[in-house]
């Protein structure tokens, strides 16, 4: 059977905090358990740690669909920053609406309904409710609340800014969702197959109010067999039509998706940035550079909150962390296989994270920055006044040969094609790795596997005589023809290690460092999309085309002695589903004979910009 330590592991990444004693918690923390209700008479429970020691202490919430119970009896690796638990804050579990002990109906991102009426229900309204509650009835409370809560549990905190109640004073998402048709279950479009075996943990409602999962029976259908090449079973698996065939026919969120395949008024509702027009809470987005799932909600939260108000206090970090790293200290911080510097995460507790609760909550004198960014290059932390920053500089990169010209020109009338053939696609993982719930190892992953496949442009400058830093926002600007009728489209922005790079002592023997073609950043774009989201359309064969589409922002210094890669390519498999590259009006029900094999041409028009004015 295959290890069934991937759904602990995935459900724990959630939630799992640096610890304190079991001790430290018994001695200075009582706990109740309350169902509170909402406005529309649904009771959500609630679990509360309350200081013991005198005096009026802020509340600190986390909302969760990730089961609130195993915040009871104490658990010690539940509980956020330490710093803050040893603080005394009045520490509040939810679970949301329709999960575990709560009553009511889930909702995948429930969409916000503008205004706090008292006929509406949504995530904001449900916050608001609670902590309404929370400040009336709970003893000993200063009338301050602050929340936080890591991916969906971000998106959470990020649904509490609308209507926000008075109380609400400091808001942290992180890793928060905030789009699910461009974070998660898809980039722009593509749907991201390698998610395919966490939809029982989104797609069955409880029949009955339960602290035990009610959703194994279907998650087995997929974890039950010994699957140790998950390209190997994706490829057998065939189109999508079989994985609701075979596995999640009778999944609603699964069913969703297939019935919604374009970004229609579903979708739209369900994103959550249109609605973050007036903060009035103070904000801190955490986000990791590294984050394969959602990397796209800490940016534009951040962002939208930024055009929109300028009077909010909104702030962001930036770390070189995977999903919620940021919340572990492992000591020698490492991202598979590179080395990052060591107590990162004690760091951003101890100097960001304690400061800024302490600041709005407890009414202590810090200063914090703007926007706190780690250049994942030379592995320092930066603070800028402002995100993207206009200090950093702009670049264009084009393509000449085999080269990749820097603020240079080049020849624009050449041409760079490949065969893209769905059933031979490129693997997104240099190495053969067992069937998970989420992808992630593959984030700053050597490329030098898809450097020597034909199906793969790959573009390299000169070995740099001095630093180079990337930073900021990133746009593929493509001009592209096929002899198919649809295509997608992956840009790759790598850092190629000089031959003479040292070793590091954590990578097994068969890793080496010399000439690793680190990725940095990179994106996937399903081609039916480059005129509108809602409206795909095909391509015209062999006819010159336009496609744009932003990668997620970057702070990396490519250093001296290494070089700047960009590699395109139109299959990246299984991270993403495979585009039959004919074009079908659904690629959730296409048939194995809509596969085709494309020739796909780069013109020599085509640049990426760095940091664009």
């Amino acid at each position: 059977m295959i290890r069934l330590f991937f759904l602990p592991i995935f459900l724990l990444v959630f939630t799992c905090g640096a610890q304190v004693s079991e001790t430290f918690l018994k001695e200075n923390y009582t706990i109740e358990r309350y169902d509170i209700p909402m406005r529309d008479g649904v009771k959500l429970h609630t679990i509360v740690y309350s200081p013991k020691k005198d005096g009026n202490f802020p509340f600190l919430i986390n909302r969760t669909c990730y089961n609130a119970s195993k915040y009871d009896n104490y658990h010690v690796t539940a509980q956020p920053n330490p710093l803050l638990v040893r603080d005394l804050y009045i520490l509040v579990y939810q679970d949301v609406r329709g999960r575990y002990l709560s009553e009511g109906e889930f909702d995948n991102m429930r969409p916000n309904i503008p205004g706090n009426r008292k006929k509406d229900i949504d995530e904001s309204s449900d916050t608001y409710d609670t902590i309404d509650w929370l400040v009336k009835n709970v003893k000993n409370n200063n009338k301050k609340a602050g929340i936080y809560g890591i991916s969906y549990p971000g998106f959470y905190s990020a649904a509490s800014i609308p209507n926000a109640h008075p109380s609400l004073k400091a808001v942290s998402p992180q890793a928060p969702i905030s789009d699910f048709f461009f974070d998660d279950f898809h980039h722009h479009g593509a749907f991201l197959q390698s998610y395919t075996p966490a939809f029982p943990v989104f797609g069955y409602q409880k029949d009955s109010l339960t602290d035990k999962t009610w959703f194994t029976d279907a998650m087995m259908r997929m974890v039950s067999m010994d699957v140790n090449d998950a390209y190997s079973f994706y490829l057998n698996l065939g189109p999508l039509s079989n994985t609701t065939k075979y596995y999640h026919h009778d999944n609603f969120f699964w069913n969703q998706i297939v019935e919604h395949p374009n970004y229609d008024e579903f979708w739209q509702k369900r994103n959550l940035l249109p609605h973050l027009t007036k903060a009035k809470p103070a904000v801190m987005v955490v986000g990791g550079w590294y984050d394969a799932e959602d990397l796209y909600g800490p940016l534009n939260i951040y962002k939208t909150i930024e055009k929109r108000d300028d009077r909010a206090y909104n702030t962001i970090v930036m770390g070189p962390w995977t999903h919620g790293g940021w919340a572990r200290e492992a000591g020698e911080h490492t991202v598979n296989h590179i080395y990052y510097g060591d107590s990162i995460s004690s760091t951003y507790q101890e100097e960001i994270e304690f400061r800024f609760f302490s600041k709005f909550l407890k009414d202590k004198e810090f200063t914090l920055p703007e926007a706190h960014m780690y250049d994942t290059g030379i592995k320092k932390w930066f603070d800028f006044d402002e995100w993207p920053s206009s200090k950093l500089n702009s670049h264009t990169l084009m393509f000449e040969g085999n080269n990749l010209v820097i603020d240079g020109k080049v020849d624009e009338s050449k041409e760079y094609s490949y065969l893209s053939d769905p059933h031979h696609p490129v693997p997104h993982r240099s190495e053969i790795h067992p069937l998970g719930f989420t992808p992630r190892l593959f984030i700053n992953d050597d490329q030098r596997h898809a450097s020597r496949r034909p199906d793969v442009l790959t573009f390299s400058t000169e070995v740099l005589e001095k630093d180079l830093t990337i930073g900021g926002e990133i746009l593929a600007d493509l001009d592209v023809s096929m002899t198919g009728t649809d295509a997608d489209f992956i840009v790759k922005i790598i850092d190629v290690y000089p031959m003479d790079h040292e070793e590091y002592d954590h990578n097994p023997s068969n890793i080496t460092m010399k000439g690793y073609q680190q990725l940095v950043r990179h994106e996937v774009f399903r081609g039916r999309y480059r005129n509108s989201y809602e409206r795909p359309e095909p391509f015209q064969a062999n006819t010159k085309t336009k496609v744009q589409f932003p990668l997620q922002d970057i702070l990396h210094t490519f250093k001296k002695g290494h070089k700047l890669m960009v590699q395109i390519q139109s299959t990246y498999f299984p991270y993403i589903d495979r585009n039959p590259q004919k074009y079908v009006d659904n690629i959730y029900k296409a048939k194995e004979e809509d596969f085709i094999k494309s020739t796909i041409t780069i013109h020599g028009s085509s640049k990426i910009l760095i940091n664009p004015k």
